[in-house]
């Protein structure tokens, strides 16, 4: 799913959108032992309004953040088709629409056996039908458009519950400041999530299927290898370490300031560029290679960087958005420097009377000190 397929089915995931409906939604509590304690099994339209707008919230949530880093889309490897594989058991659970009770029970057990988590946690999954209306030549619905095809696709949120264990209160009823007899098991937000199959080309997919996560940096692996029987390949926090490898690898000792911050900028533009664009920004080999030339690495570092490249990723680019810093960090011990964007060519690295120093240009000569004016002279 590009962005433009992501944002579509988002934006008309809402009550007030004529042609999407929620149809059955399954809630499941899960203890620490991986126990399931508590199960339902209802009609989206015959819940109290105020939990299905709260359970609308949590299931809309699976679908947010940006495309490459907290939305993963995951093709099913061969064998995940074999009898038994996650590929027609997904495709089962999809299809029963939630109405078959040992098909549903079955997802909830999969989840809870094969998924690692660390604490207590709630599933919410729903069955929801969305009718794809024919667009048209400008690329637009027009408001007699009709429905080519429904896609039908289930949903899913993993949702920590925190224990909140409150301290004094006021009471109403006594009118005075107590302690709390009870606690409650709050339920958040989502930190992981799964939308099965995938919506491509305005069709459905049952080839693909979608992951989320809260936290780029930590997904939740066993989802994709052991759940969902996809392959993870690499986190947004492992690809940034491996380009970061690539580079001290490639160009070594002639990495300074000038230079990681002139690659920094590139890559930047690339994902600014391509903001408007359906499909995420990457950057293989041979466009690394060019953005390093066009930062002045020679081209005796440049022959390293195939051999160099394929050792760390093959054949697969690096995701764009997930290499990028938006703010220069500056470190050394006892010192950090954050540098924002706008200011990055006002910072130099000299050497001044043997002593490697950092040098900032101020356009303005006066500077606060812990929030105080402070002279400089």
């Amino acid at each position: 799913m590009n962005k433009k397929e992501v944002n579509e089915i988002k934006k008309n995931f809402s009550d007030d959108c004529g042609f999407f409906t929620v149809n059955h939604v399954v809630q499941a509590f899960v203890d620490s032992e991986k126990n399931i304690k508590f199960k339902s099994n209802q009609l989206y339209n015959t819940m109290p309004a105020d939990e299905s707008e709260l359970i609308m919230i949590i299931l809309k949530k699976v679908l947010s953040g940006s495309i490459g880093k907290n939305l993963l889309e995951y093709q099913f490897p061969k064998d995940a088709y074999l009898e038994g594989g996650a590929q027609p058991f997904m495709y089962e659970v999809m299809k029963s629409k939630f109405l078959d009770d040992d098909i549903t029970d079955k997802f909830l057990s999969a989840i809870t056996e094969k998924m690692e988590y660390v604490s207590t946690y709630a599933i919410f999954s729903a069955h929801c039908t969305y009718s794809v209306l024919n667009k048209n030549k400008s690329d637009e619905i027009p408001d007699d458009a009709e429905s080519e095809i429904d896609y039908n696709f289930i949903i899913t949120a993993i949702c920590p519950v925190n224990l909140r264990i409150d301290g004094l209160i006021y009471s109403d009823e006594s009118n005075e400041i107590v302690k709390k007899a009870s606690c409650d098991r709050i339920v958040e937000l989502p930190s992981d999530g799964f939308l099965f199959p995938v919506f491509s080309d305005r069709t459905p997919d049952v080839n693909g299927v979608l992951y989320y996560t809260k936290n780029p940096n930590k997904p939740n692996t066993s989802i994709v290898n052991d759940l969902l029987g996809c392959e993870f390949v690499m986190s947004c926090k492992s690809e940034k370490e491996t380009f970061r490898a690539i580079l001290n690898n490639v160009v070594g000792d002639e990495l300074d300031y000038g230079l990681i911050t002139t690659v920094n900028d590139k890559i930047a533009e690339i994902v600014d560029q391509s903001s408007h664009e359906t499909e995420i920004p990457t950057v293989d080999d041979r466009k690394l290679s060019s953005i390093l030339w066009e930062a002045g690495v020679s081209q005796d570092k440049l022959e390293q960087l195939p051999k160099v490249y394929e050792s760390a990723m093959g054949d697969k680019p690096l995701t764009a958005v997930n290499l990028v810093e938006r703010r220069t960090v500056l470190s050394a011990p006892s010192i950090t420097v954050n540098i924002s964007k706008e200011a990055v060519d006002k910072v130099h690295t000299r050497v001044i009377d043997g002593r490697k120093c950092l040098i900032i240009d101020l356009d303005d000569p006066e500077i606060s000190v812990n929030g105080m004016p402070a002279n400089i002279e």
